[in-house]
């Protein structure tokens, strides 16, 4: 589950952390705990930094879509 304060991270905020996480996890050196610990942050910011990327596809589309209406419209009335 996100948390509060994950949904109000941005989305470069979230891809920094879990470059971070990434880093720490390859790095090794890590106890089992920590690694899950981890894990589990990094399973949260990829939540996050997905649900920004799916918005901001779903901005596109749906101004790709006016603008296709828009342009049909003005062909229309030609």
């Amino acid at each position: 589950m996100t948390s509060k304060v994950d949904e109000a991270l941005g989305y470069e905020q979230a891809r920094d952390e879990l470059i971070e996480v990434v880093r720490r996890l390859e790095a090794g050196g890590t106890t089992l705990e920590e690694s899950l610990a981890l894990w589990e942050r990094g399973e949260e910011l990829a939540k996050v930094c997905r649900r920004w990327l799916e918005g901001a596809r779903a901005r596109l589309d749906a101004a790709l879509a006016e603008e296709e209406a828009e342009e049909e419209d003005a062909a229309d009335s030609e």
